[in-house]
C-alpha cells in the first residue's frame, strides 16, 4: 500500500444510510436493493449513529422472534467505530485490525462530521500487498 495514501483514497463512496426510526424490514430489503450486508444508521441530523448487518438483523430479531417490521434499525447500533477521511489508509487497516471489523465507516470531521463512505474487505483487497491481507486476514479471522 503507498504509504501517502489516505482512508477516503480506499473507501467506497455513495454510500446510504438507513434511518435509525426505519424498520429492519425496511434494512433488509435496501441492503437487497443495494447488494449489500451491512448499512450505516444515520440519525435525523444525518449524522452516523450505528452499523447494521444482514446478521444482526437475523441473529437479533428474527432469531429472538421479535418482528423486523416494527423492529427499528437504531434498536442494533451496537459499538460504532469509524475513521476520519483524512487518516491514513494504514491507520483504517489498523483500527479494522484491532476492533476484529470487516467494515469502516469513514467520516470527513472537517466537513461536519458526515458519512461520506465505507471501507471494506473488498477495498483492502485492492490496496494491499498479498502479505498485507493475508495478516489482516489472521489478525481479524482468527479470533472469531
Amino acid at each position: 500500500m503507498a504509504k501517502n495514501l489516505k482512508a477516503k483514497d480506499i473507501m467506497t463512496a455513495g454510500v446510504q444510510c438507513v434511518g435509525e426510526h426505519q424498520s429492519l424490514l425496511d434494512a433488509s430489503r435496501m441492503m437487497r436493493e443495494l447488494n449489500v450486508g451491512a448499512l450505516p444508521i444515520c440519525g435525523d441530523d444525518q449524522r452516523l449513529q450505528g452499523l447494521i448487518t444482514d446478521r444482526d438483523i437475523v441473529v437479533r430479531c428474527c432469531a429472538e422472534g421479535k418482528d423486523p417490521a416494527t423492529m427499528k434499525a437504531g434498536d442494533l447500533g451496537g459499538n460504532l467505530h469509524w475513521i476520519d477521511a483524512e487518516s491514513s489508509a494504514m491507520e483504517a487497516v489498523d483500527s479494522m485490525e484491532m476492533h476484529q471489523i470487516k467494515r469502516l465507516p469513514v467520516i470527513d470531521v472537517k466537513g461536519g462530521h458526515k458519512l461520506i463512505g465505507m471501507i471494506t474487505e473488498a477495498n483492502l483487497a485492492k490496496n494491499l500487498s498479498d502479505e498485507q491481507i493475508a495478516e489482516f486476514a489472521v489478525r481479524v479471522y482468527a479470533a472469531n
